[in-house]
């Protein structure tokens, strides 16, 4: 379902500009509260009950990724401009994004994870992957449905 590329920008930076539905910093332990929060976001933008759990669990998936591989905290930000936009940062030592950008099968789980952007590829629309020596920063696309039109 989902695509990924990795770009040094957003190929579209006035959707970093669109009004933010939600903003916050997390750690370990504070994830329940934010995943309360995403889904009152993806609810309230229209989303049906199954696709707002799909995306609560591909931004945890991505918010989890932060807390084990990227210092133990990070910061989200939510976004609408014609579609859903959910972006993780951290402030790790980074990754090669490469093995995990093509499509690929299943992987196998390790102790060290590597399920993650497998998990939250699927289960949004697109993915970007932006990381370095100062962090990364993954964001997410999720088609919303449009509005319905009253008839003429």
């Amino acid at each position: 379902m989902g695509e990924v590329v990795v770009v040094g920008r957003h190929p579209d930076d006035r959707l970093a500009r669109s009004p933010v539905l939600l903003r916050t910093s997390f750690a370990e332990g504070e994830l329940p509260a934010v995943r309360r929060r995403l889904e009152q976001v993806a609810r309230g933008c229209g989303l049906t009950p199954d696709e707002a759990y799909d995306w609560v669990i591909a931004v945890n998936e991505l918010m989890a990724n932060a807390i084990r591989h990227g210092g133990g905290a990070g910061a989200l930000r939510v976004w609408r401009d014609g579609d859903l936009y959910c972006e993780v940062g951290d402030r790790g030592t980074g990754f090669a994004a490469g093995p995990y950008l093509a499509p690929r099968a299943r992987p196998m789980p390790s102790p060290h994870g590597g399920m993650g952007l497998w998990i939250a590829q699927r289960m949004t629309g697109e993915m970007w992957i932006e990381s370095g020596p100062s962090g990364t920063v993954v964001r997410i696309r999720t088609p919303l449905p449009a509005p319905e039109r009253p008839f003429a």
